[in-house]
């Protein structure tokens, strides 16, 4: 089941009255899926280092489903400018003429991840919007901690405006959605570049580890535990975690932020604080479409074949792009 939230400025969502979140019911397929993944004796994220986790993300990856054909034009491999260096990406074109570009960023924690991690959302999305979809190959902690993800992000949004001429949305899941939010701040705060939107796919917002999501799901058996994102945390920004750039949920202010489009999972650890942006920015005046899906687990998004919520919220993002687009 999926709740669509009231959109309009009015009103919040208190993370404590969040739908379905008292009495949730973990989806039967997650729930075999995560025992099966317990029975494998994989090590935690928090006990790896940081190859050793990015073998696991790549090893996961190669058993998802493959793709159904989907109606898109060519992929492209590409080299963007950013200020530590040239940054990889894989732009998806439409099938028919784009009037928008989306700036995708993968999750992974800053640590893991890359453009196969991505691949599946940004094939869908671009199909579902109509738009160019431009993954990007930011570079990862700790080798590269913050800020420098995130200039590697804002360069490829700023590049996405002057390559293709069209509206530019940022968008992302999990890290990649807290990369996005800031890419979002960082451009309001600045005035450039415009941005026309943001996807936010259970964003990382915060790192307070003591919220009531993090006490019910963040033990274990849920994937996602609260050992994993401090040791995510402490690897991108270390004692540099309480910037408004790197924890947007702390920023004093909001400014001039674009439309959201905001997917929150019931048993994710990070569920409060993406329920506690999505009221910050509600408050602050930014037009917003909040997604919650109670029985999910976090990054749900990337399980395309496995759930079907998952190709589900891209669709429904895709299809919130169009809307705004017309009512621009």
């Amino acid at each position: 089941m999926q709740v669509v939230v009231p959109c309009g400025p009015e009103g919040r969502l208190p993370c404590s009255s969040a739908p379905g979140a008292d009495r949730p019911e973990l989806d039967a397929v997650l729930a075999d899926l995560l025992a099966r993944q317990a029975r494998t004796g994989e090590p935690a994220i928090a006990d790896c280092a940081p190859a050793e986790a990015r073998a696991l993300a790549r090893a996961r990856c190669a058993t998802r489903p493959a793709l159904p054909p989907l109606d898109i034009g060519p992929v492209e491999e590409a080299v963007l400018p950013g200020p530590h260096g040239p940054v990889p990406a894989r732009i998806y074109y439409p099938s028919g003429a784009p009037v928008v570009a989306i700036v995708y960023l993968h999750g992974g924690g800053w640590v893991t991840g890359d453009l196969e991690t991505a691949d599946g959302v940004a094939r869908i999305l671009t199909e579902a919007s109509g738009c160019i979809v431009i993954n990007v190959d930011y570079r990862l902690a700790p080798e590269h901690p913050f800020p420098i993800p995130l200039d590697d992000a804002f360069a490829a949004v700023a590049w996405a405006g002057g390559q293709f001429g069209l509206p530019v949305f940022v968008a992302g899941d999990s890290a990649g959605a807290n990369l996005a939010a800031a890419c979002a701040l960082r451009a309001g705060e600045t005035g450039a570049p415009s941005l026309a939107g943001q996807l936010l796919f259970c964003p990382a917002t915060d790192h307070d580890f003591g919220t009531g999501s993090h006490q019910k799901y963040g033990a274990g058996g849920y994937g996602l535990t609260t050992r994993d994102m401090r040791w995510f945390w402490q690897h991108y920004a270390g004692p540099r975690r309480s910037h408004r750039h790197a924890s947007p949920l702390r920023a004093a202010t909001l400014p001039c932020l674009p439309p959201a489009f905001v997917a929150i999972a019931g048993f994710d650890p990070l569920r409060d604080e993406g329920i506690a942006y999505a009221n910050r920015l509600r408050s602050s005046g930014v037009p917003l479409a909040l997604r919650y899906f109670p029985s999910m687990i976090h990054g749900f998004v990337l399980l395309i074949g496995i759930v079907p919520h998952a190709e589900q919220v891209i669709r429904d993002a895709g299809r919130w792009i169009q809307d705004l687009i017309v009512r621009r």
